[in-house]
């Protein structure tokens, strides 16, 4: 009998972040199915004003305490305290569809570079330019020439992901 998981998640959630290890540990015995929810994106994006950062750094510091990941200053203060900031996941999960389509076990690997550059560098993942090069820098060059070249069969693709990831 072969085990599998099924992961869904958003890469701007918090606890998604904290989760990320283990999950990484899980993909080495087990498959992991990942869909992304869209907590974040479409009608659950906003702006990330000084209310909801305030209230996602307690957040993320009760899940930094729980969990042991970081929650970097960086982020804190370029993200979190960042001008014109948005709380907005869909290139973001638009680059984990390109990885799944492309490389699918590899999606533990691309969520936790994702997470990484947010929640450790202060990177904004919402822009899509910061993501190709992200993808590109870390061995991911045929899922970002996926997502840059056929940004509308992606889209599809990754509505299809999160309608699914809604309803399971």
């Amino acid at each position: 009998m072969t085990h599998s998981f099924l992961y869904i998640y958003d890469p701007l959630c918090g606890w998604c972040y904290g989760t990320t290890p283990r999950l990484a540990d899980l993909a080495k015995d087990y498959e992991v199915e990942m869909l992304p929810a869209g907590l974040f994106s479409g009608a659950g994006a906003r702006p990330l004003d000084h209310s909801f950062a305030s209230y996602a750094w307690a957040s993320d510091q009760k899940i930094a305490r729980l969990t042991g990941q970081t929650f970097s200053r960086a982020y804190q203060s370029q993200i979190l305290n960042g001008e014109r900031q948005t709380l907005d996941s869909t290139f973001a999960t638009l680059a984990m569809t390109a990885c799944s389509i492309v490389e699918p076990a590899r999606g533990p690997e691309a969520l936790k570079l994702i997470q990484d550059a947010r929640y450790v560098e202060g990177k904004d993942i919402t822009d899509l330019s910061i993501l190709l090069d992200l993808l590109s820098g870390a061995g991911f060059v045929d899922a970002a020439t996926l997502l840059q070249d056929h940004m509308t069969s992606v889209e599809a693709e990754t509505s299809q992901r999160v309608a699914y990831g809604q309803v399971v």
